[in-house]
């Protein structure tokens, strides 16, 4: 692994030395990849456009990420930043310069990528959600084709560019980013085909957060029995790191973990309120629907500013389970309820 290791350590410092004028794509590459937009923006957009569509986004970006946190378990993958330090490959020799930025010090295991997997995963669905679009609405063959010539070609121009950033920020060795890549699809594949993710019920919703949670509780307790510490990225982030407020307790396993579980949790609550029944059966034009995703965008972006202490851990895990249970509340119920209370009272003083 050494070897392999080295060959990524020379490709992200060539990248760093060559491409060093592109780190602000790099930078806006890591940031835009994060499932965080997938959550905050690209879910209210889609849901009040194509509801399955983002039905299914929450759910490849779960159970993706919830698979690529016990893969990182399992795995335990080195990060170049603090791998390049630590390693006795170079022997006597000068060990490579990787330069660190903000967000390079992420602090879980790095193997597979969660950025490329989510990202991977996330296209997936949303070109497939296009194309499907395209067909129903009967698009010529000709150009049906070539819309799908270029979906295709620009999702992997976005992977491409989310695995490179990830590599010259020093955050993740080149096998990382294909394993997380392959990974993201095949989740997004299998996932795609369950069809039952869009009628389930509340009672669903609630059993699998809680099985999902507990198997990732419950696999950290059995590992940690058996003598395998699952924080030791915690204690080497904190100490390769050259600067200590770029080390975020929202990077940690069990902080992706809450953040995923109160997202799935938020989104079953989203679609099973008597609310959402009223919501639903109204007729809801184009102006109704722009108005809504522009209002829950801005809802989401208040929401975003809410930052809490990560001095008690326990308190930040459970305000971040809470946090993004809500998020995920405001596109699906909140903003269209007061939406539809306003045009009905509007009406009702028109009718008068």
């Amino acid at each position: 692994m050494d070897l392999l290791h080295s060959w990524g350590v020379e490709l992200a410092v060539h990248l760093q030395t060559k491409h060093g004028r592109y780190e602000g794509l790099f930078h806006l590459a890591s940031t835009v990849a994060d499932l965080h937009t997938t959550f905050f923006c690209l879910f209210p957009v889609w849901f009040h456009v194509r509801r399955d569509t983002a039905i299914r986004l929450i759910w490849v970006a779960v159970v993706g990420d919830w698979l690529n946190l016990v893969l990182k378990w399992v795995l335990a993958g080195e990060r170049p930043y603090w791998w390049v330090h630590e390693t006795q490959f170079y022997g006597a020799g000068k060990a490579p310069s990787l330069q660190q930025f903000p967000i390079t010090c992420e602090t879980g295991p790095g193997s597979p990528s969660g950025h490329a997997m989510g990202a991977a995963g996330v296209w997936y669905v949303m070109v497939t959600a296009l194309l499907s679009i395209a067909a129903e609405n009967r698009c010529p063959r000709v150009l049906y084709k070539l819309l799908q010539v270029g979906l295709w070609g620009l999702m992997v121009l976005v992977v491409l560019v989310v695995c490179m950033s990830r590599i010259f920020m020093a955050a993740h060795f080149p096998h990382q980013v294909v394993g997380g890549v392959i990974t993201g699809l095949l989740a997004a594949e299998v996932v795609s085909k369950k069809n039952w993710i869009y009628s389930a019920s509340m009672t669903r919703y609630l059993v699998i957060t809680t099985f999902l949670t507990s198997f990732a509780v419950g696999f950290y307790v059995l590992l940690k029995a058996l003598g395998v510490d699952l924080l030791w990225t915690l204690d080497k982030a904190q100490k390769w790191c050259v600067r200590p407020e770029w080390v975020h307790l929202d990077t940690t396993p069990f902080a992706s973990l809450l953040r995923n579980m109160g997202s799935l949790f938020g989104l079953g609550l989203g679609l099973h309120p008597p609310l959402y029944n009223s919501t639903k059966k109204t007729n809801r034009g184009a102006i109704f629907k722009l108005g809504c995703i522009v209002i829950s965008l801005f809802l989401l972006h208040l929401l975003d500013d809410w930052t809490f202490s990560s001095e008690n851990h326990m308190t930040f895990y459970v305000l971040s389970f809470g946090k993004s249970a809500f998020a995920l509340l405001i596109p699906t119920i909140l903003v269209p309820w007061v939406l539809c209370r306003i045009c009905k009272a509007e009406g009702d003083e028109k009718s008068l």
